[in-house]
């Protein structure tokens, strides 16, 4: 499992040049390339509205990556300015030197995340996975909290013979039949619960363990220096489309055209959208920047559990190193000024 991010620390050094001239021409173009990953979240109709464009005036380019780890790469490289990427490849990146900052939370995931066998597997709990195969994206959230949950049920992850799949991977693993069991989000989670059998979410297991997971906004820290006035309209934007769902969630149907943008972005069934919407938690802006999620520096929730995620994960050995404070790693600057 280490040898995944190995390749991003050896590169970072080639990397910097680049990412320092892409930054530099983007500021002068006024052009930003944001990575986005399939997750089934309300600003996916902001995105297909182009609302970005409109309250920022820049140009936006909107790029799809299959993993949280593949968006810290293309930050490392200067490819994209900003991207979607849950905790554990957060930590990973802040861990391996990338330079970027957590500013948003993009949703508390919550149940949004499960591990799931499949019908026919044999497997009924998470002890029976001993001499399973398990498909997850690796240095994601669901891959923690897959070796989180083994080790809570008392099994070792190294009798359970995990793999790395991406998203669109795992779907087409299952359909084969080629692993037994996944830990994974929607729109994968729909279609495989269809059939297969939860064996627990992130939600129980942030519950049973205290280790919580999340989805956040991740920004290159020298693009957020030099474009701090579109970072900012940016969370607006970002911040206006989670309070229309949490006001309006029953409005929120897949005859709306909230759910049908947001299917459409992230490559899910319409008619899931709904229900999918409704397994995350979205925090407020005031919810954000408090010590609960991006305030209080070290004490802040982001920074305990970032340092807590890569803890455990250089315990897997899917890192070498942790930082002392993860709190260099989160900037709550942005959604305290869009706090009313």
């Amino acid at each position: 499992m280490n040898r995944l991010f190995r390749p991003l620390a050896a590169a970072l050094a080639c990397f910097a040049l680049s990412a320092s001239l892409a930054n530099t021409a983007h500021a002068d173009t006024r052009e930003v390339v944001i990575a986005y990953q399939d997750m089934v979240v309300p600003w996916r109709y902001a995105q297909a509205t182009g609302a970005v464009e409109k309250a920022t005036g820049y140009k936006v380019i909107y790029r799809k990556l299959g993993s949280g780890a593949d968006v810290i790469r293309a930050l490392a490289s200067g490819s994209v300015q900003l991207g979607e990427a849950g905790s554990s490849p957060i930590a990973a990146g802040l861990s391996q030197g990338v330079d970027i900052s957590l500013f948003w939370i993009l949703d508390n995931i919550n149940d949004a995340e499960a591990l799931v066998a499949r019908d026919g597997s044999g497997v009924s709990s998470i002890a029976g996975l001993k001499g399973k195969k398990i498909g997850v994206p690796f240095v994601s959230t669901s891959h923690f909290h897959t070796l989180v949950a083994l080790q809570n049920a008392g099994v070792n992850p190294s009798d359970v013979k995990i793999v790395n799949l991406r998203p669109p991977e795992v779907a087409a693993a299952w359909a084969r039949g080629d692993i037994d069991a996944t830990y994974i989000w929607d729109p994968v989670l729909a279609k495989v619960k269809q059939n297969g059998k939860v064996l627990i979410t992130s939600g129980q297991v942030a519950r049973e363990t205290g280790k919580a997971t999340f989805d956040g906004f991740v920004v290159d820290r020298r693009f957020a220096r030099d474009n701090a006035d579109f970072v900012a309209r940016f969370v607006k934007v970002l911040a206006s489309t989670d309070a229309d769902y949490r006001a309006h969630s029953a409005a929120w149907n897949a005859a709306s055209p909230q759910v049908v943008a947001v299917a459409k972005e992230s490559g899910a069934n319409v008619q899931d959208v709904p229900a999918s919407l409704a397994l995350y938690a979205f925090p407020t802006p005031a919810e954000q920047a408090s010590n609960v999620w991006l305030g209080g520096g070290a004490q802040s929730g982001a920074a305990k559990s970032l340092a807590a995620t890569a803890t455990f994960l250089k315990t897997q050995g899917t890192i070498q190193n942790v930082l002392p404070d993860y709190s260099v790693g989160v900037d709550p600057q942005f959604v305290q000024h869009a706090t009313p």
